[in-house]
């Protein structure tokens, strides 16, 4: 499966702000941001607009880093957005919000989207009962996701069921943090995500 393997860091300092892609770091001074808010690569001083092209790619950078996604993926789910019935930007970010890793760090299960989608890939996750290793699985209203048994005695478990009193889930999802179980109560609305994202932009970028 192809992802990204590079330094996540460096997508935020390519956007010019913070993605949240490495968890509680992101709020310490370590975060790449605090420290070099310079885009990567060579440094030079250019002061000018940007075009209305460059700001929708940004919004587009902006969607697929934070969500962990690669172009010719990301395109296809703008052309299943583009399909369905409802506003193409909200159904978009509403199909990005419904991948399993998404769910699973939404829960407070993982620490980041990269780390859930680590912990789906080893095994550590079952929905429906069923062990589910394919972080893209679009979840529906009514799918339970659990802890595979064998994986509650395990580091990563009792790390995510301390993490999980300061973890807030969104409110189309509910999470029980004694049994660390979660359950998809209904579709994520647009005012349910918190990704800051234009995305009618994206709408207008792959509308040229």
């Amino acid at each position: 499966m192809a992802r990204y393997t590079g330094p996540v860091c460096r997508l935020c300092r390519r956007v010019g702000e913070k993605l949240f892609l490495k968890g509680d770091r992101c709020f310490t001074p370590k975060c790449a941001i605090e420290r070099r808010s310079n885009p990567p690569g060579q440094h030079i001083q250019r002061r000018r607009r940007q075009s209305e092209h460059a700001l929708q790619l940004k919004e587009k950078q902006k969607a697929r880093f934070s969500y962990g996604v690669l172009e010719a993926q990301f395109r296809r789910y703008f052309q299943n957005a583009s399909s369905s019935p409802g506003i193409t930007g909200e159904m978009l970010l509403q199909m990005l919000e419904l991948r399993l890793d998404n769910v699973v760090y939404r829960l407070g299960f993982g620490e980041s989207r990269k780390q859930a989608r680590q912990l789906i890939r080893h095994g550590h996750i079952v929905v429906n009962g069923r062990k589910l290793d394919i972080p893209s699985y679009s979840v529906r209203p009514g799918d339970a996701i659990a802890w595979k048994g064998s994986s509650t005695e395990k580091s990563p478990y009792a790390v995510a069921k301390d993490r999980l009193g300061s973890t807030v889930a969104p409110t189309w999802l509910v999470v029980d943090g004694t049994t660390m179980t979660g359950r998809v109560l209904s579709l994520p609305s647009r005012s349910d995500i918190d990704v800051r994202l234009n995305e009618q932009a994206i709408v207008e970028f792959y509308s040229r």
